[in-house]
């Protein structure tokens, strides 16, 4: 049954992460060097406060390119809105929250704290191995 296949066991738990006071081309560094196309963005406490995706770079650059001042902190760039997700929800429900919006990845949080991310392949890769399991069940009947 999908229901009982849960996020907390498909997410990533080892996530890049910025803080909101650092610089906006660190952050474009770590992006690049980490091949990733965003992180989570969170304070002193492991209290998610936002998103910095490439699109928030490229409109911190831009705005910067405007008014001839390069940089800033990721705070100032970063969204705030941040749709969330359960560890305990199964792989029904994420499935249906990205086939109804335009996320290819959500961050989980627990009691307020970031402890993972799942994306569009973890629920992939989860359905997979949940089929591989019930056909080799299936097999041995």
């Amino acid at each position: 049954m999908l229901k009982s296949i849960k996020v907390r066991d498909y997410m990533t738990r080892h996530l890049v992460t910025f803080r909101p006071e650092m610089n906006l081309f660190t952050a474009i560094n770590r992006l690049l060097e980490h091949r990733i196309s965003g992180a989570p963005v969170v304070d002193g406490q492991g209290h998610l406060v936002g998103l910095l995706s490439e699109g928030d770079c490229l409109r911190g650059i831009l705005s910067g390119a405007y008014y001839e001042a390069t940089g800033g902190n990721v705070s100032a760039y970063m969204t705030t809105e941040v749709e969330v997700i359960s560890p305990e929800a199964d792989i029904i429900e994420i499935s249906e929250r990205f086939l109804r919006g335009r996320r290819r990845r959500l961050p989980v949080v627990e009691n307020g704290h970031l402890i993972g991310q799942v994306s569009r392949s973890d629920v992939l890769r989860a359905v997979k191995e949940f089929a591989q399991h019930d056909e080799g069940h299936q097999a041995v009947n």
